[in-house]
């Protein structure tokens, strides 16, 4: 089977396929990152599409939905949904406009149980109508994964989860990515439009570039509705 062959060039179009001594030559389905270094160490110059991103996050609210927000914003104008399923915080409408995201093709998926949320992801990766899932699994393993990039790539869609596990452990994502703050200071106290920087190092991906990591410019993680403390018992009785 020679390199030109079209059974052998279909095989290394399947997102599940990657060659490993060099990134992939033909072309990956992919959708922009909105971030260009990022975005030139990846084959296809993208998040892949019908193929599942692990984002790894050992700290909360260190601009990981901002990585996401130039993607979100154009996959938003499309006709297509974009479902995220059991999100840790209530996203903030105001904050997610001002990224450019048309919160009319948002969905917001509640799920607390852990094999809900696998299922709720499921099966809006396999539905055809969304063209990004964004999860936050409570837990993940091999069967469960198996499942989701199933569902990804019958439906076409682009699925990305959040994870908090060992930078050392196995995952089945098409590509893993670490995200840690780039700036010790962190973002300047107050002010959400300070720029902050994102480091995102390579665990995973179809060709080279393991190991390498990037600093980027984002804005904080993306504000998220705060959490107001639960009233004492007696506060709650006067205002019920």
């Amino acid at each position: 089977m020679s390199a030109n062959d079209p059974d052998l060039e279909s095989l290394l179009l399947r997102s599940q396929l990657w060659r490993g001594d060099r990134r992939a030559e033909v072309a990956v389905p992919s959708e922009p990152t909105g971030h260009a270094t990022l975005d030139a160490l990846l084959p296809g110059g993208g998040w892949p599409r019908a193929a599942l991103t692990e984002l790894l996050v050992r700290t909360a609210g260190i601009g990981e939905l901002s990585l996401l927000a130039p993607m979100l914003a154009r996959l938003s104008r499309q006709d297509t949904w974009i479902a995220l399923v059991a999100p840790p915080h209530l996203p903030y409408a105001p904050a997610l406009a001002a990224a450019g995201v048309a919160l009319s093709r948002l969905l917001l998926i509640q799920a607390e149980q852990g094999a809900d949320r696998l299922w709720a992801m499921e099966q809006a990766l396999a539905s055809g109508a969304c063209s990004a899932v964004i999860g936050w699994p409570a837990f993940v393993h091999e069967r469960g994964l198996r499942r989701l990039q199933l569902a990804a790539e019958h439906g076409q869609a682009l699925g990305i989860f959040f994870s908090s596990g060992q930078a050392t452990s196995s995952s089945l994502a098409a590509l893993r990515l670490e995200l840690h703050p780039a700036d010790a200071r962190g973002p300047i106290p107050g002010n959400d439009t300070a720029p902050a920087r994102l480091g995102v190092r390579v665990l995973k991906v179809r060709g080279p570039g393991i190991g390498n990591t990037l600093a980027l410019d984002v804005r904080p993680g993306m504000p998220v509705r705060p959490q107001e403390p639960s009233p004492p018992p007696a506060a709650r009785q006067r205002t019920a």
